[in-house]
């Protein structure tokens, strides 16, 4: 199973970026799939996730209201609408696959089965 993120860039504050995983192999549609985030020095950060048959995905109260995670499974891909961006919201965004996660443990980047590589966000001040 591989995962790419896409979608990172250079914006200012205030500025709005979509990032999207695509998805190849395994099966996609059973997937829990979610957003973390990295900082330099910093532990991984929970963003948001959304259960495989789930239409209301789960946000960070940090980025609650501002962000939001949405999948399409016909395309095997889930996206992250980033609005209202900060220079806090800057770090490496990687996307996550799980097919073993309960509500509770969906917060926990350890109990993915699948990462990518991630991609950079920087939001200028």
């Amino acid at each position: 199973v591989q995962l790419q993120a896409s979608g990172g860039g250079l914006v200012q504050a205030g500025g709005s970026l979509r990032l999207s995983c695509v998805v190849s192999g395994g099966t996609f549609r059973t997937y829990t799939m979610a957003w973390f985030r990295q900082t330099p020095g910093k532990e991984r950060e929970f963003v948001a996730a959304i259960k495989s048959t789930s239409s209301n995905p789960r946000h960070a109260d940090s980025v609650q209201g501002r962000f939001t995670m949405s999948r399409d499974n016909a395309k095997n891909t889930v996206y992250l609408q980033m609005n209202s961006l900060k220079p806090e919201d800057t770090a490496v965004y990687y996307c996550a696959a799980g097919s073993r996660l309960i509500s509770s443990s969906m917060m926990d980047f350890e109990m993915y089965d699948f990462s990518g590589q991630g991609t950079q966000v920087t939001v200028s001040s």
